[in-house]
């Protein structure tokens, strides 16, 4: 499928499933209003499915694995060779999203879709489109055709985890170098400065960290990206990992899944994917609060708040299964919860506790 098929066959969530769910919530047996965000969420979620009652038992984090050209430049003190151990390793789950993942009783999409590496694994798909993106510093990322086909991949591991009846997706990546890329992906598609786009990844030392956010200045002076063609900005400045990650979130908003959104790769990702469609933000869930700055950035651009801050910065997927609970919490208050009447209470003198104004923007559609 084209992006063009993909783009226009995503539609609005469904209102009417939403007043429902709303109106389900204002009549549990708790002061209207009390339960904050899980009530939002779970009206969220009713819009997203089309049915206040649906169930999300079924979860999966999708794991775009790839390398990044820009990594000769010093950007990383961690070796390339990192991407490929950890995507072998997700699946034993003894990595960080793998240890949490099993604890939400959630499944892991591991895809090789650009490892600098010929090495095959039982544990993760090959989908690699070549060994590693262009190095942005000195070239192209990649071409506008990868970006494309990077973006139908993403969309066709959806497509088989809805067709396998998943119900939740969630966002992850690995790719030693990648925030060097998604602040050159957040830089441009918001105008922000390369300061407030750029931290110090897995971590640098402060005379590499003022190198890393040279790196990312004459990356995006060479490449003048424009900005008003979003695949021209994926393309000159991104990665694979994003690419992919961008095809996720389309494909979510497609087929009417909720589709979480991690830290700082993942929601540059979801930045590009609102930028092509503005429609497919109202799939999205936030997580986290990434300790990298460029997701504040992204969040702001979203119009979306993260539900929470552990102060983490790993990636992987890692937020994700904490989200998956509140989804669980959602679904299982509007459904489990007894009612007013059920249990013959009277709430005439009960007042609605919420504030006039909408409760978060990262509810809003």
């Amino acid at each position: 499928m084209n992006l063009n098929e993909i783009i226009s066959g995503i539609k609005p969530v469904n209102n009417e499933a939403r007043n429902v769910a709303r109106a389900r919530n204002d009549v549990l047996i708790k002061p209207i209003g009390s339960l904050g965000e899980i009530e939002e969420l779970s009206v969220k979620l009713a819009g997203i499915t089309g049915d206040a009652f649906s169930s999300y038992q079924k979860k999966a984090i999708i794991i775009m694995c790839s390398d990044n050209g820009v990594y000769e430049e010093g950007v990383s003190l961690a070796p390339q060779m990192i991407t490929l151990m950890q995507s072998t390793m997700f699946q034993k789950k003894i990595t960080g999203v793998g240890v949490l993942s099993q604890l939400s009783n959630s499944d892991m999409v591991v895809v090789d879709i650009g490892i600098n590496s010929s090495a095959q694994s039982e544990y993760f798909l090959n989908r690699k489109i070549r060994k590693g993106t262009g190095n942005v510093a000195k070239e192209p990322a990649m071409t506008k055709e990868e970006a494309f086909e990077a973006i139908n991949i993403g969309f066709d591991e959806v497509e088989k985890l809805y067709e396998k009846g998943y119900n939740v997706i969630g966002t992850g990546e690995m790719g030693i170098a990648n925030t060097t890329t998604a602040s050159l992906i957040i830089m441009a598609l918001t105008g922000c400065s390369v300061e407030d786009a750029t931290g110090k990844g897995a971590g640098l030392t402060e005379e590499l960290f003022e190198m890393k956010k040279q790196v990312i200045r004459n990356a995006y002076a060479l490449h003048k990206p424009d900005v008003e063609d979003t695949i021209d900005v994926l393309s000159k400045l991104g990665g694979f990992d994003i690419a992919g990650l961008v095809g996720v979130f389309l494909g979510a908003a497609y087929y009417r899944l909720p589709v979480v959104i991690d830290g700082v790769i993942s929601a540059s990702a979801a930045l590009v994917a609102y930028k092509l469609c503005e429609t497919s933000r109202q799939y999205m869930i936030p997580s986290h609060s990434s300790e990298e700055p460029g997701y504040g950035v992204a969040m702001k651009a979203l119009d979306m708040e993260p539900y929470f801050n552990l102060n983490m910065r790993l990636g992987e997927g890692t937020g994700c299964p904490f989200t998956f609970f509140l989804i669980d919490a959602a679904e299982s208050i509007i459904k489990k919860m007894a009612t007013f009447d059920e249990v013959q209470m009277d709430s005439s003198t009960l007042v609605d506790i919420r504030e006039d104004k909408a409760s978060d923007k990262a509810f809003s559609t």
